[in-house]
């Protein structure tokens, strides 16, 4: 079997790969023959083509020959290759609309998409992700941003970090007051946030304790859906109605926003779900919170102050809270400062990288053998031209009918 590993060619370009050379080097231990690995010359990635080479894998500048494709970010329509199987993350099982050329392409093209986001174990458990180190650099980011803005302390960029080790060693600087810090989900993100607050020793409270409370030092509180979803006929919450049906439910985020200063938001946001507040909101001068680090990145979603994605290389932009427009970063102290970045994990691409091809050894590698392994077919969102019926909702998305629908 054939495996390619792509140059990504995405704009801005992503530093990641899904396999590492000892990554490679331990599946052919494992399964001697049965894969063979060609890895597609890249000036860009983290570990070099030297690195591969040295271990004896080889490096291409042509791919065409591989069967399975492997990247990480969006493949550009240019560089697909038709009949091919890609492994990817595609952003577009929640019909993104900047991703729909995509899709489009991947149809007329015959090609094989299985998304990363959608392998899941029998439980539904997402099982390869780089939402951990998303986390953590969210949060560090969270802390490089309120320094910057408040002038209390100056930490050097993630991504100027050799290692974690070297980031957790930075994070030493950090003198914070007696602020109260909200962050929502408690997921593989969340638990990659918590990481960071906790080396930073910040004392965890409960939510009440939060809303109610006076300190003397930073807190900060972990909610869950159900601590700022409420139904609304009745103010009640049951788990799995607002997962199967959040549509029927209300934010009552705010009364964490008239509290926090530091917002963190790490939470899985399923469009039919109530946002976390509005743009009107920001004018109440009970509205305190400043720096929002939006790790989910859902444009017009979730954190409705997330307009667009920003960048390692322009990590932050502000919103203005009278007239809701974007600033420049930092442009006026009373602004919110929001951090959105969509690549977070590049920022510590090795390590990230590393733990990234251990979950694809463990999961995917194995079940190539035994194809059709039922966890590579939920993940299959298209196939032959067609989309897989999994994914059929996505049928509207495809030909343009929901485009046209907004334009009516």
């Amino acid at each position: 079997m054939k495996i390619g590993i792509i140059r990504e060619g995405k704009v801005p370009p992503d530093h990641r790969t899904p396999f590492t050379p000892q990554g490679i080097k331990e599946i052919q231990r494992a399964y001697g023959s049965k894969f063979s690995f060609f890895v597609q010359s890249s000036t860009l990635r983290c570990y070099s083509d030297e690195e591969y080479r040295d271990l004896g894998i080889e490096v291409v500048e042509d791919i065409s020959q591989a069967d399975l494709l492997f990247g990480v970010k969006e493949v550009p329509i240019s560089q697909l290759i038709p009949g091919k199987t890609y492994f990817f993350f595609s952003h577009t099982i929640k019909k993104q609309a900047r991703n729909r050329a995509l899709l489009q392409a991947i149809l007329s093209k015959s090609i094989r998409l299985i998304d990363y986001e959608a392998l899941k174990n029998e439980e539904g458990a997402r099982v390869v992700a780089f939402g951990r180190w998303a986390g953590i650099v969210g949060a560090y980011n969270a802390f490089w941003t309120y320094g910057k803005k408040t002038g209390l302390f100056e930490l050097r960029r993630a991504v100027e970090c050799e290692d974690l080790k070297d980031l957790k060693q930075e994070l030493k600087k950090v003198v914070l007051p007696p602020i109260k810090i909200v962050v929502t989900g408690k997921g593989r993100v969340g638990k990659g946030v918590l990481e960071i607050l906790r080396i930073l020793d910040i004392k965890e409270v409960s939510p009440k304790e939060f809303i109610h409370g006076y300190f003397e030092e930073a807190v900060f509180v972990a909610l869950s859906s159900s601590d700022y979803n409420r139904r609304k006929s009745d103010g009640g919450y049951d788990q799995m109605e607002f997962y199967a049906a959040p549509e029927r439910y209300e934010s009552h985020f705010l009364k964490y926003a008239e509290v926090a200063e530091l917002f963190i938001a790490s939470a899985f946001w399923d469009p039919r779900a109530p946002r976390l507040f509005e743009l009107k909101d920001l004018r109440s001068p009970d509205f305190s919170i400043s720096v929002i680090a939006d790790i989910t990145c859902d444009i017009d979603g979730s954190v409705p102050t997330t307009y667009r994605a920003s960048s390692i290389a322009k990590p932050v932009y502000d919103v203005d809270r009278v007239s809701t427009r974007e600033l420049p970063a930092f442009g006026k102290q009373d602004s919110i400062s929001v951090m959105a970045i969509d690549n977070l994990p590049c920022e510590l691409p090795r390590e990230a990288s590393s733990e990234f091809s251990e979950q694809l050894s463990t999961w995917v590698i194995p079940a190539l053998l035994r194809e059709p392994a039922s966890i590579l077919e939920r993940a299959t969102i298209a196939r032959d031209g067609d989309l897989t019926v999994e994914y059929m909702y996505l049928s509207d998305y495809v030909s343009d009918k929901e485009l046209e629908d907004e334009q009516d």
